[in-house]
């Protein structure tokens, strides 16, 4: 409830549209961060900011001339997950949290999550593989039944070109249906 950005305020929104919205609501860390896709992460506080801004810059390299950072792993590189075998359900109607797999999948089951409030249907994030930074882009099942639409399309498509700009792998898990039909996703 300290920050906001929006091109008019919530005076000139009433006076042009007749419509009441509050600062917050309009443009707000929440409101970018789950409606715009404007904001990446929001924090309740500075220590927590700060302590999640340094966690991203340990996935990025200092350039993109420069290979990222390899972190030790002391996760055996032959090692079997056999939960992998019950996580996705064997009936395709039935939904399951893709980050339970990826979790499963990376070093140390740590997975850094972009953008988590917005688009849910995709999930974009950072970890690490045998060590190196890769950028995770995976379909999830839980919402909208991992359908693509347009906003899920354009955060996967910010991350693919972010990953691009550094040099970083991208690893991607798809279980889509397909995309979203309706003339909202055809107009827009």
């Amino acid at each position: 409830n300290t920050s906001y950005m929006f091109v008019t305020g919530p005076d000139v929104v009433k006076t042009v549209t007749h419509e009441e919205v509050t600062q917050e609501e309009l443009g707000g860390a929440k409101t970018h961060c789950s409606k715009s896709g404007v904001a990446h992460f929001s924090f309740e506080n500075e220590i927590e900011t700060l302590r999640s801004v340094r966690e991203l810059f340990d996935f990025l390299p200092l350039s993109w001339r420069e290979p990222g950072l390899t972190v030790p792993c002391s996760d055996p590189i032959d090692r079997e997950e056999e939960s992998l075998d019950t996580l996705v359900p064997l009936d395709p109607n039935l939904p399951y949290d893709i980050r339970n797999v990826i979790e499963k999948v990376v070093d140390h089951q740590h997975f850094f999550e972009v953008q988590a409030d917005y688009a849910k249907n995709i999930v974009c994030g950072f970890a690490r593989m045998n060590g190196r930074s890769v950028m995770i882009i995976a379909n999830q099942p839980q919402e909208a039944a991992g359908c693509l639409d347009i906003n899920s399309s354009t955060k996967a498509a910010r991350c693919v070109r972010f990953a691009d700009s550094f040099n970083i792998p991208i690893l991607t898990f798809v279980d889509v249906p397909g995309f979203l039909p309706g003339t909202d996703q055809e107009w827009h």
